[in-house]
């Protein structure tokens, strides 16, 4: 069944909020069997949602919108869609009482606008929403259904997983089905990569597509086959094949085998082993150590950081000797494997990640221009590092770092 997401905010055409909402509905979707054929992203005018419902009509059975249901005075959601589907705002009892309940929780006050959420149209189903102020409502004209949302990801989150995908799977019959494989490799361009696999992508079968999504130094190979239910087993046989053909072709570039992230494997890996890491960080500032605590139950094996910027921190706080700092500089292996065997000692950990290096736009010379980079991972028995010469702008210099020191750490534990 296809789907077409409308996500509506003056905020979100001008930057200011990334919008997470429809990445997150989309994988949802597609894990059940939906597929999604288009995302639009309009301000909060009435003449642009209304425009934007009558184009994806002509395209899509279901249509997902969020955001406008806010208290203020340019949160228009419901209002147009209450023109739209010629019916009228009114005072919902139950729906206050879900307001009242979430405010007492969250020990707060009500006030007039609050109270003003509770206003539904009344040619609608109301879904309650229980993490939030903001209802859900659900609409259903002709062969359409359209489900407005609370532009909130917590909030929208929470009634995809628990009332909207419940909904559609019990209203339709899924009549498609969707399977992804996702390989993560590494140590080609993206360029160089479709050279390598131009004839495999020429003999996949027609219902199959190969992605391309590059990160910085790492990039995603995702085959994902469409067919129709009946023919499950035939596209699954298929994923299959072509999977055993990409590891041939790719052999140790293709790392993993996953649509984890780089994090997410590090950490089910340290899990597993009962092992811990922690970093000690110079020129990526505590970005490698954010992103080991993005995942829920890092507690389990992250220990800590050590963010290194000045030379006192590494000489003082993880023992690197004074004397390698000035002979070599901080940016040599000298200095990045000893920052790496301090951490292992300072934070009691089983591995350590340490990075030093020139991130830029200052600060290089002719010997060490912007973007050299070092990097190490230490554990009790050894030690081992690397050097890379990236000068692709400071942020992106952070960010290629932190892919490649994961990698390096990932690469250790699996050893």
């Amino acid at each position: 069944m296809d789907v077409e997401i409308i996500t509506i905010g003056d905020e979100l055409l001008i930057g200011q909020v990334v919008d997470t909402n429809s990445a997150f509905m989309a994988t949802l979707l597609n894990d059940n069997g939906f597929r999604v054929i288009r995302k639009t992203t309009i301000g909060d005018e009435e003449d642009d949602i209304i425009a934007a419902i009558d184009a994806a009509r002509q395209r899509a059975r279901i249509i997902l919108v969020t955001g406008g249901l806010g208290p203020t005075k340019d949160d228009i959601t419901l209002r147009t869609l209450c023109r739209y589907f010629n019916c009228q705002l009114h005072f919902s009892e139950e729906v206050y009482a879900n307001i009242e309940r979430i405010f007492q929780k969250r020990g707060r006050t009500m006030n007039p606008l609050t109270r003003n959420q509770a206003m539904v149209p009344n040619h609608s189903t109301v879904i309650q929403n229980q993490v939030g102020t903001a209802p859900c409502t659900w609409f259903e004209k002709d062969e359409m259904v359209l489900v407005s949302m609370p532009g909130v990801p917590g909030e929208m989150e929470w009634l995809m997983t628990n009332e909207i995908v419940p909904r559609l799977k019990n209203k339709y019959q899924q009549d498609i089905h969707i399977q992804h494989q996702t390989s993560w490799v590494t140590g080609y361009s993206e360029s160089e990569l479709a050279m390598i696999l131009s004839d495999f992508e020429q003999n996949m079968p027609p219902f199959v597509k190969l992605a391309y999504l590059p990160q910085l130094g790492i990039i995603r190979l995702r085959l994902s086959a469409y067919a129709k239910t009946k023919e499950e087993a035939e596209a699954e046989k298929a994923i299959a094949i072509l999977q055993t053909q990409l590891k041939q072709l790719l052999k140790e570039h293709l790392i993993v085998e996953t649509n984890e992230s780089i994090e997410a494997l590090v950490g089910d890996l340290l899990r597993t082993q009962k092992k811990t890491v922690g970093t000690a960080e110079s020129c990526t500032g505590g970005n490698i150590a954010a992103l080991l605590t993005s995942i829920a139950g890092s507690s389990d094996y992250f220990m800590g950081s050590i963010v290194s910027y000045t030379n006192s921190v590494k000489n003082q706080v993880l023992g690197v000797s004074e004397n390698d700092l000035k002979t070599y500089g901080a940016v040599s292996k000298q200095v990045v494997e000893q920052m790496a065997q301090g951490a292992l000692n300072v934070l009691g950990c089983d591995y350590a990640i340490a990075t030093s290096g020139i991130a830029g736009p200052g600060g290089g010379t002719p010997e060490k221009p912007v973007g050299t980079i070092w990097i190490a991972v230490a554990c009790k028995n050894r030690v081992i590092s690397e050097v890379h010469h990236f000068n692709m702008g400071r942020t992106q210099n952070i960010k290629r770092t932190v892919n490649f020191a994961l990698l390096l750490l990932l690469q250790e534990i699996s050893e």
